[in-house]
C-alpha cells in the first residue's frame, strides 16, 4: 500500500521540513549586519566593503537535530506502511518532534543580540505548521484505510 495517499502527504511533511533547513526562521537587521536564525544556527551578514560576508556565530544543535529527526520519521513512516499503528505512533511522534522545533525557536530566538522588538519572521517560520498539517492528513488517510479493512471484514 505505499502509494496511498498518506505517503503522499508524508513526502509532503518531509519536504516542507527539509526546506526549513534552508530557509531563514527569523531575521534582525542592526547597525550594518543582519542576523538569521537558521534551523543550524545563527549567521551573521555583514556588508564589508561592498561584499557581503556570512559567518555562523552560533550553532543550534538540538534544533538541527530534531528537525532531521523529523524529517527521518517521516520519511521512515512512509514505509511501514504493513503496520498501520506503529505508523500512526511515528506520525504522533512527528507531530510532536514538529512541536518542539518552535520551542526550540523560541530559546534560540532570545540569542539573538540587542532587543527581540524588531524581529522579521522568515518563510521558515511558517513552514512547520504546514508539515504539522500534511502529518495530520497522513493519519486521517490511515484510520480511512483501517476502517476500509474492518468493513472489509464485516461482508466476508
Amino acid at each position: 500500500m505505499i502509494q496511498r495517499v498518506q505517503s503522499v502527504w508524508l513526502f509532503l511533511a518531509a519536504l516542507v521540513l527539509t526546506c526549513m533547513l534552508f530557509l531563514p526562521l527569523l531575521i534582525k537587521s542592526t547597525n550594518g549586519s543582519e542576523f538569521s536564525i537558521y534551523s543550524n544556527g545563527l549567521y551573521e551578514q555583514k556588508q564589508d566593503t561592498g561584499k557581503s560576508v556570512l559567518t555562523k556565530v552560533e550553532a543550534f544543535m538540538p534544533l538541527a537535530a530534531t528537525n532531521m529527526a523529523a524529517i527521518t520519521i517521516s520519511l521512515l513512516t512512509i514505509f511501514m506502511f504493513k503496520n498501520r499503528t506503529l505508523q500512526k505512533r511515528l506520525i504522533i511522534i512527528s507531530i510532536l518532534l514538529v512541536a518542539l522545533l518552535y520551542v526550540f525557536i523560541y530559546i534560540y530566538k532570545q540569542n539573538i543580540p540587542g532587543d527581540t522588538g524588531h524581529l522579521k519572521y522568515g518563510l521558515g517560520i511558517f513552514l512547520p505548521p504546514v508539515a504539522i498539517i500534511f502529518c495530520a492528513l497522513a493519519f486521517r488517510g490511515i484510520r480511512k484505510d483501517e476502517q476500509l479493512l474492518r468493513s472489509a471484514d464485516r461482508l466476508r
